[in-house]
C-alpha cells in the first residue's frame, strides 16, 4: 500500500501524489481505491488498490535519477524505423506503457536521432514520432523533476548541463 502524500508513477499519466485511499462515492463501487492527484495535469484519478491493469510504482530515487542522467553519454541508440506507421506506433506505445525511465530515455534519444536524420535530408519528423517523443519526454521529465526536486521546466537544462560535464571529463 502506498501512503498518503507519497509520489507514485501511475501508468502513462505520470507522477501523481497519493491523496488517500477509500471507497469513492460512486454507485455500486465497494472496492478500495487510491485517490491520485497528477502533478502535471488537473483532476483526480481513482485507481483500484488491487488493479493489475495499470501499473503503479514509486517514483525513482534522486540517486537513481542522477545515475540515469549520467548514463546518457554512454547510450548509443539508433533511430527506429517501422515498416508501417502502425508498427512504429505499436513499438513506441509498448515502450511508453512500461513507464521505465531508462527505456523512455532511450526512446527519446532514438526519436531525436531520427529527427536529426530527417533534418539532414531536409525533411520533417513524422507525426507518430513527434507524438511519442512528446509523451516519452513528458513522462521522463515529470519523474526526473519529482525525483530530483527541481521544477519540471528545468529538467532539460539539468540534463544538458550534466551531460556536458560528463562529456568533458577525461577518460580514466
Amino acid at each position: 500500500m502506498y501512503e498518503t502524500g507519497q509520489l507514485v508513477v501511475y501508468g502513462t499519466t505520470g507522477v501523481c501524489r497519493v491523496e488517500g485511499t477509500g471507497t469513492p462515492d460512486l454507485k455500486g463501487v465497494t472496492k478500495l481505491y487510491y485517490f491520485l492527484r497528477p502533478l502535471y495535469q488537473d483532476g483526480v484519478i481513482y485507481a483500484p488498490v488491487d488493479s493489475e491493469k495499470v501499473p503503479i510504482r514509486p517514483v525513482i530515487s534522486r540517486e537513481e535519477a542522477e545515475r540515469l542522467v549520467a548514463l546518457i553519454p554512454s547510450l548509443h541508440v539508433q533511430a527506429c524505423h517501422g515498416r508501417t506507421l502502425q508498427q512504429l506506433a505499436q513499438h513506441y506505445q509498448s515502450i511508453v506503457q512500461t513507464s521505465d525511465c531508462r527505456e523512455l530515455m532511450e526512446l527519446t534519444m532514438s526519436i531525436y536521432a531520427k529527427r536529426q536524420e530527417a533534418e539532414q535530408q531536409k525533411h520533417r519528423l513524422g507525426i507518430v514520432d513527434e507524438k511519442y517523443m512528446r509523451q516519452a519526454e513528458r513522462l521522463l521529465h515529470g519523474e526526473l523533476s519529482a525525483a530530483l526536486g527541481i521544477p519540471y521546466d528545468q529538467v532539460p537544462d539539468f540534463i544538458a548541463s550534466h551531460v556536458g560535464r560528463s562529456a568533458q571529463r577525461p577518460a580514466q
